[in-house]
């Protein structure tokens, strides 16, 4: 025992509890002991003072063992009560350990003293242990059940934000934009995204959500976030980027490095309600054995550091230890989940790094993000997407969805765009409407992948017999771990996540058609 011993004794002797102060300390128990004895004076000490034993004498002339163990109890059912008396025969001790008394030790035998407040503390430190391996064990549990229930609900939640989306789109195209109508809508739209970025960070909290790690350079990504970093931040605050000057390449799915840092940036925003400074850095650093004593399972080596630091209210030791834990917040009840910080620390494992923070209460706050460095060539980044008058065309479309109002969404955009579309409601009813069509051959199918009667993998496998050139568009509002088994993300397999824009599907019907 390193640190002092916090005791309350409760002893009337003077020479009885000097002597046991004495035998504490020569046993090697460093000990800050309290005595009192009186009733008054053992609960104010109680309730003054936060100890970590509690010795008693059995009798005192107004007092005695029993009922300050029945005291304890009721109020701190896991503090230690060892009873030390001269006069306790074996009956009371027995009565005494069934009343809640941790240990018993005559005043004649001093010597068990020592023993005694050693086991008692070890059973402590044991119960401690248990009850955290317990809450972990319960935390994992309800993160199972989170991330079970996220990808039951992502299904049903994104076709419905789809269905919000893709019609505030249509009537913001509609629309001239002077009308009063498209600030309204325009709040829809921003909503809906928000409600589908919550989906996401659910998916990726559970770990429903694959990751498709590429190799990118994180200087570039925080380049081309700045003007959305800037959006997110108030005007009071002062946005400063400073990339490293050599490349940073690591391996990370660049969607989920943008979430990270915005959540970052968003989390410091918030704690500059009157202004302040938010600088935001990248650098290359050099990690040896040294770093495993904080964090074992690193891999010495070169990581690029993400560094987010404000000058904001900054956080207590108590805050800074829950900072990861899954729904904890010091936000007001409505302002915060509290699955932004636990989302970047799943994306940040997932990545291979790590995080680190720092704050004190008034100075602001350091997050220093690591990823390992990587010797490869930069991904060829994706074309950007294109703007201007959504493409059109004449050919003839199947659209197969369960879900009515996707169903009739995908259905409008394609007609007014110039397609011939028919729709279906399941796979099976797809094979029936396409075998019964009369009119041009069936370019291409949307569909969604998981239906009910026949899927949609098997509907297209059946289809491409006897129509060979179809092309097939693959949608689904289903996890990709989900999806995966029914091999809709194999190379070469053509995939829209839902929720999609009305764009995005005309643009991506295009260009399968004139690929």
């Amino acid at each position: 025992m390193n640190s002092p011993l916090r005791i309350l004794h409760l002893e009337d002797d003077p020479a009885d509890a000097a002597l046991i102060r004495f035998s504490l300390e020569t046993g090697g128990i460093p000990c800050a002991i309290t005595c009192v004895h009186s009733h008054a004076d053992f609960v104010a000490a109680l309730e003054s003072t936060r100890f970590h034993l509690i010795l008693s004498d059995y009798t005192l002339p107004a007092f005695d063992g029993m009922a300050a163990i029945t005291l304890v109890r009721a109020k701190w059912p896991d503090l230690p009560v060892i009873l030390v008396s001269g006069t306790m025969g074996e009956d009371f001790a027995i009565d005494s350990l069934k009343s809640g008394a941790t240990d018993y030790v005559l005043k004649s035998r001093l010597s068990r003293l020592v023993p005694a407040v050693r086991r008692a503390m070890q059973d402590v430190a044991e119960r401690a242990e248990r009850r955290q391996l317990e809450a972990q064990f319960i935390e994992a549990q309800k993160m199972e059940v989170i991330g079970q229930l996220a990808a039951g609900v992502a299904h049903d939640f994104n076709n419905i934000l789809g269905v919000i989306m893709g019609y505030s789109d249509i009537m913001l195209m509609q629309l001239p934009p002077a009308d009063p109508m498209r600030n309204y809508l325009e709040e829809i739209r921003r909503a809906s995204e928000r409600a589908a970025g919550l989906t996401l960070q659910l998916l990726v909290f559970g770990r429903k959500q694959t990751v498709q790690p590429v190799v990118i350079d994180l200087n570039v990504v925080l380049r081309d976030l700045e003007q959305m970093l800037q959006r997110l931040i108030d005007e009071n605050i002062s946005l400063s980027l400073v990339p490293a000057t050599q490349p940073g390449q690591i391996l990370a799915d660049p969607g989920y490095i943008g979430q990270v840092l915005m959540n970052l940036v968003v989390n410091a925003r918030d704690a500059m309600p009157n202004g302040g400074k938010l600088t935001i850095t990248t650098s290359k650093v050099t990690l040896d054995e040294s770093c495993r004593h904080t964090h074992p399972d690193l891999t010495p080596g070169d990581y690029m550091m993400l560094s987010v630091s404000d000058t904001g209210t900054g956080m207590t030791a108590e805050v800074k230890a829950r900072l990861f834990e899954a729904f904890f917040t010091t936000k007001p009840a409505g302002k915060g989940t509290g699955l932004g910080l636990s989302t970047c620390h799943t994306i940040v494992q997932q990545s291979g790094g790590f995080m680190n923070v720092h704050s004190e209460p008034g100075k602001g706050t350091l997050f220093q993000v690591h990823f390992p460095c990587v010797d490869q060539p930069l991904a060829v980044a994706p074309p950007s997407a294109p703007t201007g008058p959504l493409p059109r065309g004449t050919e003839a479309l199947l659209v197969v969805e369960d879900d009515p109002a996707v169903r009739h969404l995908a259905a409008e955009v394609l007609q007014t765009q110039g397609y011939a579309v028919l729709s279906a409601n399941n796979g099976q009813d797809g094979l029936n409407v396409a075998h019964a069509h009369q009119g041009p051959p069936i370019s291409l199918v949307v569909t969604d992948v998981i239906m009910p009667l026949m899927d949609g993998k098997v509907m297209a496998e059946w289809l491409k017999v006897t129509y060979p050139g179809l092309k097939v568009l693959f949608t689904s509002g289903y996890t990709d771990d989900a999806i995966a088994h029914h091999g809709v993300l194999e190379a070469g397999v053509e995939f829209l996540p839902k929720p999609y824009t009305p764009a995005s599907l005309t643009r991506k019907v295009r260009e399968l058609l004139d690929a």
